[in-house]
């Protein structure tokens, strides 16, 4: 079945979509609006002010690769398609941090799992950050329009073997468990949405709203890295980027000025403060890049008799919230679990081990399970949290301190996935660790779970959300942007990405960005228009 590739389709009828790595001068632009980042936050803005008659040029760091250039290879995708080749990491190493960075950003290349922000969460916003108008009834509507726009539903087909796993060993235990919805159309579950979706199912930016966006007039510039912004008398007065070769690495030496009437930054939560940062934007209550937060994930890996293929089908469709709101908001940390994919490469360097190890725990892939939880960071004062960070050449880098508070967290979780593995028929349960290995019993891994020492570095630990650094309160002293995300102090900037949440979410964080973009676009209008 022959597959239309619908981005290069449209650039090949006339679409405006600039590529910098190309540019022989340097050039000065000028729109209504400019939007740093194509990602969720990004292109859904895009859509919606292009729609409304404002000039707006969507500027992407990343290359463009469409649905022809997905060939589900893992060196090929992790290369073109993440931040830093896939090895972006927290600055003592400790943490992999996985974040798109092509054209459609994150959405291109996450695995596809859409929740609403709990409300809890918003409550929690209210209560301790100041934050107004982001009720669970004021979002309900936004919520809706996203989930229509991007055909995000409760996954109708039976979840495969992977996936299976948490659903019968909730169902075994009495725990809480459901179906997570997925922004796809017509997917073929393939099972390789973090290499970009060749069938163009995943309802990613770069099939939704970047070419509506294009459509109606807007334009895409890809390959340029938003370097910094320039202010004058409280408002931004230019962008300056700089083009980079087609690798997408080095600079070529050619400059690019954009002057806009409002300026959008939405690079993601750690690229969005480094602007700011590298900008020496205001910043009188030093927030800029604080408070970032990360849902730091710890693994559980689990083999069985049957063959599991985690490596087929459609990669998260159950999850469990059992023990993510057990002590409320603000007590004792809570955790979301779901199910990774597991790809060779990807499996390789969780699973861990040296030499022969390694070479046994990959022999087992098809059989293997691997469950994963979701640290809610962020609510509670002893809760780990990060800052994000220069290094000398401007670059960006997180640095997340852990806490015992954290830990202890993360602990438990071993414990919650190692009991649901075993419940759900696995042979054999490792707690992904450097001082662990499989074993056979529950007994005995509670055992090795209750005596490892953890510490970065003999924990693996990985994230794919990231959020904060440039949090939403309606007090200047708590956040950088107001509660529609207009920067305080520059009245033509605002922030429309993942940066903006006072805390992490408690949930896979790209419907919330969606949501969150379209009400703030919605009112920008009133100021743009």
């Amino acid at each position: 079945m022959a597959i239309s590739d619908v981005f290069l389709e449209g650039v090949q009828a006339g679409w405006q979509v600039h590529n910098a790595s190309l540019f022989e001068k340097d050039q000065q632009l000028e729109v209504d609006v400019v939007i740093v980042g194509s990602g969720a936050g990004g292109a859904t803005t895009a859509e919606i002010l292009t729609a409304a008659g404002l000039r707006v040029l969507v500027v992407e760091e990343g290359p463009l690769r469409t649905s022809s250039d997905f060939k589900m290879q893992e060196a090929t995708a992790y290369a073109e398609l993440y931040q830093e080749g896939m090895a972006r990491m927290s600055k003592d190493g400790g943490i992999s941090i996985m974040q798109g960075r092509a054209v459609g950003g994150s959405t291109l290349i996450n695995w596809t799992s859409s929740f609403r922000t709990p409300p809890a969460t918003l409550e929690h916003w209210a209560d301790k950050h100041e934050v107004s108008g982001l009720s669970e009834q004021t979002l309900k509507p936004w919520f809706e329009r996203m989930e229509k726009r991007l055909g995000i539903e409760p996954w109708p087909i039976a979840a495969n073997a992977n996936n299976e796993v948490i659903k019968r060993g909730c169902q075994t235990l009495g725990y809480d468990w459901a179906v997570i919805p997925r922004n796809v159309r017509d997917c073929l579950s393939l099972g390789f949405c973090g290499m970009g979706c060749p069938a163009n199912a995943k309802q990613s930016m770069l099939v939704t709203c970047l070419p509506a966006t294009l459509q109606q007039g807007g334009e895409l510039l890809y390959l340029a890295r938003a370097e910094r912004l320039t202010f004058k008398q409280g408002r931004v007065e230019q962008l300056e980027c700089l083009a980079l070769d087609a690798r997408g690495v080095e600079t070529t030496g050619k400059r690019i000025a954009i002057k806009a009437k409002h300026y959008i930054l939405a690079g993601g939560a750690i690229n969005t403060p480094a602007i700011l940062l590298r900008s020496q934007a205001p910043d009188p209550y030093k927030l800029c890049g604080k408070r970032t937060f990360l849902h730091p994930v710890n693994f559980s890996a689990a083999q069985f008799v049957d063959e599991i293929n985690p490596f087929y089908g459609a990669p998260q469709s159950i999850y469990s919230d059992h023990f993510q709101w057990q002590e409320g908001a603000a007590g004792a940390m809570g955790y979301k679990l779901e199910v990774p994919p597991l790809h060779p490469a990807f499996a390789a360097t969780i699973l861990g081990g040296k030499g022969q190890v390694n070479a046994q725990r990959m022999a087992k892939l098809p059989n293997t399970h691997m469950m994963l939880a979701l640290m809610r960071d962020g609510f509670h004062p002893a809760s780990a949290s990060g800052k994000v960070e220069l290094r000398s050449d401007g670059s960006p880098v997180l640095d997340y301190q852990m806490t015992d508070f954290t830990w202890q967290a993360m602990r438990r979780a071993y414990h919650s996935m190692a009991e649901i593995q075993f419940a759900a028929g696995a042979e054999k349960v490792f707690p992904v660790h450097n001082q662990a290995d499989y074993m056979t019993s529950l007994a005995e891994t509670q055992r090795v779970i209750d005596g490892l020492d953890l510490a970065i570095h003999r924990a693996r630990l990985g994230s794919a959300h990231v959020m904060g650094g440039c949090a939403l309160s309606d007090n200047p002293k708590q956040g950088v942007t107001n509660s529609w995300g207009v920067h305080h102090q520059l009245e033509n900037l605002s922030v429309h990405d993942g940066s903006v949440f006072p805390t992490s979410i408690g949930a896979n964080p790209q419907l919330s960005i969606y949501a969150i973009a379209a009400l703030f676009s919605d009112q920008l209008l009133k100021i743009c228009v």
